[in-house]
């Protein structure tokens, strides 16, 4: 009985240092997995991963927030901005005479359209909303993120009384010039293909339509990739009879106008394509869909250069441009002004990107303000070939980014984010075309156009990955050359969405 009893003692004694030593390995293994992890530096590579990932999901989204206010008020939409600096603004109020200065002013239209002249004094309140979008265009935007005066210059351009219509020169295609009470104008250009109409494949890109929803889109697809480089554009229902035909003093315009044999009135004005009788345009029998942008400051005002686009195509039916056939043609382009240096080159990247989601091949030139020299964002003018089809991409607009292998951050984070399900990028658009007033008559863009967004998306974020795969696969760690870091407070932005704890 003694000799079992202690051999029962050394049994329990020898489970004690076995379950001592096991639990004494464990605590050493977390300690050691608790040291590295708060001890050890990430690679660059996985700290910019780890950002990527914080910064894209963003707050929740909160109750009753539509897609778009859910997408500006993500922290990738409100980052800080530098200071505008006197000389950073395109135009200001100047006082009509010194010993005046603190009085009322008087800004007076060259021509003599209204009832009364016009008196505003310093005070922006007192501006029309058009003056007040003039105003607010600065070296680095048209206007500024979640603009108060959005609202009020689209109720202008789709409810005012409109008091003169003349034909717009230059150009290839009839656009007209639309004048109101307060001196604010608008381009217009009417409809000329139905919502769901695809552009005949056998037409060549200068050939091709150009489309009043295409405006419109524009000026929203804009707006949602955070560019703001398209003056404002509104659809309208415009009376070709009492808001064109009876108030024009175009004499060219007015002898074009005839009633059809359905008595739709219709009007073709002198241009280079489809001015016509056989393309006319017509009301329905009166009231003709359009689109109204916003024109800016006149070029007396402020002068504007126009830039040929490197990537220009041939406008051919036979011969390709330069760089359709030369692969490292973005080495030549990198070593000429002005995209040698400064932000010039990413700004056209910029400007790539949103043509190849709206499908535009139309892009030989582009525009920017004289004040400002090379040192400002490029004007994204004239978007009516956009939206032309939505079955097929073409991939050729893309060439810029495909060659030169260079993007903004900020850009390549509003992509990201419009890909994820939450902020996708055709949800936000849907949402977006629905507050223009012409949706009341049908949506602005098809479910096919839509979803061609969304499509066309992928396919510049795969372009981006094989550039940095490229690069890595060169030297190594790192994509200083394919990102421009325009993300300064990169860190700090960080904070605001990354969970505590």
């Amino acid at each position: 009985m003694r000799w079992y009893t202690r051999r029962r003692s050394r049994t329990v004694c020898l489970s004690l240092v076995v379950a001592s030593l096991s639990l004494h390995l464990l605590l050493t293994v977390l300690s050691r997995s608790i040291y590295q992890n708060h001890c050890d530096t990430p690679s660059p590579r996985q700290t910019h991963l780890h950002t990527l990932r914080a910064l894209e999901e963003g707050p929740p989204m909160g109750s009753g927030m539509s897609k778009l206010e859910a997408l500006f008020s993500h922290p990738l939409y409100n980052m800080p901005t530098p200071p505008i600096h006197e000389d950073d603004w395109l135009l200001k109020v100047k006082p009509k005479g010194k010993a005046r200065e603190t009085s009322t002013q008087m800004w007076v239209s060259d021509s003599d359209i209204g009832d009364d002249s016009a008196h505003w004094n310093r005070s922006s309140d007192s501006h029309p909303p058009w003056l007040r979008f003039h105003l607010g265009i600065s070296r680095w935007q048209l206007y500024p993120h979640l603009d108060p005066n959005m609202a009020p210059l689209a109720q202008q351009l789709s409810t005012h009384r409109i008091v003169s219509a003349v034909q717009k020169s230059g150009g290839t295609q009839l656009k007209l010039v639309m004048s109101f009470p307060n001196y604010g104008q608008a381009i217009l250009k009417p409809m000329k293909q139905e919502r769901d109409e695809e552009t005949n494949f056998n037409l060549y890109y200068f050939s091709d339509f150009e489309r009043h929803n295409a405006e419109i889109a524009a000026f929203h697809l804009d707006r949602v990739l955070g560019y703001r480089r398209i003056p404002p554009a509104v659809g309208r229902l415009v009376d070709v009879v009492t808001e064109i035909k009876d108030i024009t003093t175009d004499h060219k315009l007015a002898r074009t106008f005839f009633t059809s044999p359905v008595n739709n009135v219709c009007f073709y004005g002198q241009c280079s394509y489809y001015c016509s009788t056989e393309h006319a345009v017509c009301g329905r029998p009166q009231n003709l869909e359009a689109s109204l942008a916003m024109m800016l400051p006149d070029t007396s005002l402020a002068t504007r250069r126009s830039w040929r686009s490197p990537w220009k195509r041939s406008y051919s039916r036979s011969k390709l441009a330069v760089w359709e056939k030369d692969p490292d043609y973005c080495d030549t382009v990198k070593k000429t002004p002005p995209y040698n240096k400064g932000t010039r080159l990413v700004d056209l990247i910029d400007m790539t990107i949103l043509d190849f989601l709206m499908g535009n091949m139309d892009r030989h030139h582009y525009e920017t303000f004289d004040k400002f020299g090379n040192n400002t964002f490029l004007l994204h003018l004239d978007n009516g070939r956009a939206f032309g089809r939505h079955s097929t991409d073409e991939p050729s607009i893309l060439t810029p980014l495909e060659q030169c292998c260079r993007i903004r951050r900020s850009t390549l984070l509003h992509l990201r984010l419009l890909s994820l399900p939450q902020y996708r990028l055709s949800d936000v658009m849907r949402d977006s075309l629905s507050h223009d007033p012409l949706f009341s008559v049908a949506p602005l863009l098809s479910e096919l156009h839509l979803s061609a967004l969304d499509r066309r998306l992928v396919t510049v974020l795969q372009t981006v990955s094989r550039c940095q795969e490229r690069q890595r696969s060169r030297h190594g760690e790192g994509d200083d050359d394919v990102i421009y870091d325009d993300v300064t407070d990169y860190e700090t932005l960080v904070k605001h969405v990354t969970p505590a704890g």
